[in-house]
Order: C-alpha cells, then structure tokens, then sequence
C-alpha cells in the first residue's frame, strides 16, 4: 500500500506540477485534489472534490482520516490586493483547512506553499512576507505530526505547465534559456517537478527541516522516501 494525499489548487501551476508528480510515484497510491474549477485530469489514482466555498469544507468530512498528507499549493499573488483581501485568502483560508484535517487526523503531513523572502517575525515592511509568516508560523504550531513550509524562489514550470495568468506565463518563457543557466545553482532557483518530489519525499516524517529554501527543495527532490506502514 502506498501512501494517500490531498492537493489544492492544481488548476494553478505549482498545484498542476505536484500533482502530475504524485500520478506517476509509484510510491503515491492514491490522491485527492480539491479545487474550485475541475482540473481536467482523469487518472485511476486521482479523485476530485469541487468546492465553491473553501470556508465550507463540509463536503470533505468523510475525507479527512483517508489521508496520509495535504500538499496546499493554492494561493494568490499579493499585486494589487489590500492586506485584508489577501490575508484572508493567504491565512484564513488556509488555516481553515488545515485546522479541519487535523481536527480528523493529528497523523497528517501538511506542506505549505510560502516563498522566499517570507517573514517569520510578521514585524516587517512587506505586506505578503508578514502574512506568509503568520501562515507558516500558525501551522508549524497546529500540531500535525510534520508541517513543511517550501520556500521557492523562481520556480520554472516543466512538463508543458503554464500559468493561468498570462504575463506570468510570458515571463516564464522568457525566463527558460536563463534557466538553464540557474539549474546549476540550486539556491537561485526550483521547478516545478522538484517541488512535487520534495513534498512526496516528506512523508516519511523524518525530514528535519522544517523550512524549506530553494536549495534544501532542489536536494529534497532527489532523496528517496521509506515505504509507508
């Protein structure tokens, strides 16, 4: 048996990436993918929930203790939103999910999606670093048996991914012949395959960071996981 994971936001392009790398783990053997809009991928492993309000997560009760981890990769940009609107999307929201799994299952892995430069004091000049800091802080301290924050910095889409958003993915194929001159310096940069086998080489539980920065993602990806129970 291998292990069951949950997924959010995989209509997004980290979310799309993670997934796409736990359809073809050998390791993964089944996944949940919770989203507000279908992702369009049918596959004998994975199951989809679709909910129109993520504060309403009444559809999921049956759902929780099936599951060995949440990998959470919804999220929004902070461009042009006010610090009310965007903590309530970047923490409420996510803290309310994480608080209904492990109210059902205190055994859950939960990795989080935060980015470089978040701050985990929640005292600094930057809007989104502070709340991005508020998030990881609560959730290290919810009490799940691991919660991991990844960090990316740039993060290159691959196996034919692009973002939703449409100068973003315009940036992203301007960006990939730098790209592969970042590749070599796995501080500077990630992608989205290694974000995906990051967060599945967390489920043995025995990872020991609990932060994790563009480099200790890259390394992460190439480790191998211990079979589950």
């Amino acid at each position: 048996m291998g292990f069951k994971v949950i997924i959010t936001g995989t209509t997004g392009m980290v979310g799309k990436g993670v997934l796409l790398e736990c359809i073809d783990h050998e390791k993964i053997e089944q996944v949940l993918i919770v989203n507000r809009s279908t992702a369009g991928i049918h596959h004998k492993k994975v199951r989809e929930v679709l909910i129109t309000d993520f504060f309403d997560l009444s559809s999921l009760r049956d759902h929780w203790k099936e599951y060995d981890a949440c990998f959470f990769c919804l999220g929004i940009t902070s461009l042009g939103q006010s610090e009310e609107t965007y903590s309530k999307i970047t923490y409420d929201l996510t803290i309310n999910f994480a608080q209904n799994l492990y109210n059902k299952n205190d055994n859950a892995i939960f990795c989080y999606v935060s980015g470089a430069g978040t701050d985990s004091t929640e005292k600094g000049n930057s809007m989104w670093a502070r709340v991005k800091g508020r998030t990881e802080n609560r959730l290290l301290n919810m009490g799940f048996k691991s919660a991991y924050m990844f960090r990316p910095g740039y993060i290159q889409p691959l196996r034919g991914i692009k973002s939703k958003t449409q100068w973003y993915a315009l940036l992203y194929l301007i960006f990939k012949p730098i790209y592969l001159l970042l590749k070599h310096f796995p501080s500077t940069a990630t992608n989205t395959t290694n974000m995906g086998l990051a967060m599945i080489n967390t489920l043995s539980g025995n990872y020991q960071k609990k932060i994790l920065e563009n480099k200790d993602i890259n390394e992460l990806a190439q480790k191998n996981i211990e079979n589950p129970n």
